[in-house]
């Protein structure tokens, strides 16, 4: 596929900083990129990123690319982009946590339960495995496992090929 606009979701509790260069080696390549910087965690964190998307008015079919614990946000945020009418056309999980039906996060309370729409995903999902320095690398296997039986495409990401080609390698699969 190609997107109109990928949007980079970092970790509840990290800031858009921890995607380092990935968001200006996408651009230089053409990519739209926006990398909003959230500093709130579970509903408030979907309610900051509509508001941001909204503000940058990106280009559909947005690819929204979550790392780590934003991977559970996902079909959340994908609600408030298709109750703004912007379509989602694809999701990929950069070692990132999978949603899960009645994901509860604790954000002050530890019942939080996350939005979960019932035809989630309704767009074609990847994951991207990068092997990330000081990653456990076990960490995500059963995330690897699941995606593969779900029938999404997995990309181990291996150096020396930058992290921005191999994204972009998936996300044309999609």
């Amino acid at each position: 596929m190609t997107p109109g606009t990928l949007v980079l979701l970092h970790a509840p509790g990290a800031d858009a900083k921890s995607w380092g260069e990935l968001p200006e080696t996408l651009r230089s390549s053409g990519v739209d990129v926006v990398a909003p910087d959230v500093r709130e965690t579970g509903h408030r964190y979907i309610a900051r990123v509509s508001l941001l998307l909204a503000a940058a008015d990106p280009a559909a079919p947005l690819v929204l690319v979550a790392h780590g614990a934003a991977g559970p946000l996902l079909p959340g945020v994908a609600l408030g982009q298709r109750a703004a009418h912007r379509r989602v056309g694809g999701y990929v999980f950069v070692d990132a946590d999978l949603p899960r039906p009645m994901h509860l996060r604790g954000e002050g309370s530890p019942d939080e339960e996350l939005p979960m729409p019932p035809d989630w995903p309704e767009a074609p999902c990847g994951y991207l495995r990068t092997h990330a320095d000081g990653d456990d690398p076990s960490r995500h296997d059963e995330a690897v496992r699941e995606a593969r039986l779900r029938g999404w495409p997995v990309t181990e990401h291996e150096p020396p090929a930058s992290v921005a080609r191999s994204l972009s390698e998936l996300i044309a699969v999609l």
